[in-house]
């Protein structure tokens, strides 16, 4: 239940932030239909996993690519598409990261790249939707939902791009996708929350 009201949050509380921009329209309807390309520099997936059950340790993944078709009026029929380069994972910790990247782990060297291709998307509230889609990770492909919510659309007055931001969350079990390096000593349920935004093709 704690972890639930902490992943709540992090997707609330945003929304508010954004809402006082004087850049972002935080409106759905005012979001303008189109195709968009992932803005890599300001989009990052946090992953967090128990260490021991003593706490949780956080890492993150950028250089993240990919697109999204998206229509306000039509929001069931959105569609995205994202790649994600195994080899950005970083701790903080450069030995930790060397690990995570080996054999051991999440093997960099021979699946380069996580995927998320969404099949299907069900608006949950106006500004919120779960996003069904397939990830492959680690040379497995199963069925996983994002739960997203709308941030904000309006043009980014440095890159002059049209842009239109999101947060989501989800969690998975790293043994379904063949990781299963000390389990249970580290724990094998992965909670994942994604900061994307999206810039509007030209």
């Amino acid at each position: 239940m704690f972890r639930s009201l902490i992943a709540a949050a992090l997707i609330v509380a945003p929304v508010a932030a954004y809402a006082q921009s004087p850049v972002a329209n935080p409106a759905p309807a005012a979001v303008q239909a189109g195709n968009y390309t992932v803005e890599t520099t300001h989009t990052r997936v946090q992953f967090t996993v128990s260490h021991m059950g003593f706490s949780d340790w956080y890492g993150d993944l950028t250089g993240v690519t990919g697109s999204l078709v998206l229509d306000p009026k039509a929001p069931a029929a959105a569609k995205v598409d994202i790649t994600i380069p195994v080899s950005s994972v970083s701790t903080t910790n450069a030995t930790l990261d060397g690990e995570l990247k080996s054999e051991a782990w999440l093997d960099a060297g021979k699946y380069p790249e996580i995927r998320f291709t969404s099949t299907g998307v069900t608006p949950t509230g106006p500004r919120t939707a779960n996003i069904a889609g397939n990830l492959t990770f680690h040379g497995v492909t199963r069925p996983v939902v994002l739960k997203a919510a709308f941030l904000a659309s309006g043009v980014n007055p440095l890159s002059k791009g049209y842009t239109v931001g999101f947060n989501a969350t989800t969690s998975l079990k790293r043994s379904d996708f063949g990781v299963k390096t000390y389990i249970p000593l580290i724990g094998d349920e992965v909670t994942l929350r994604i900061s994307a935004a999206f810039e509007k093709a030209k």
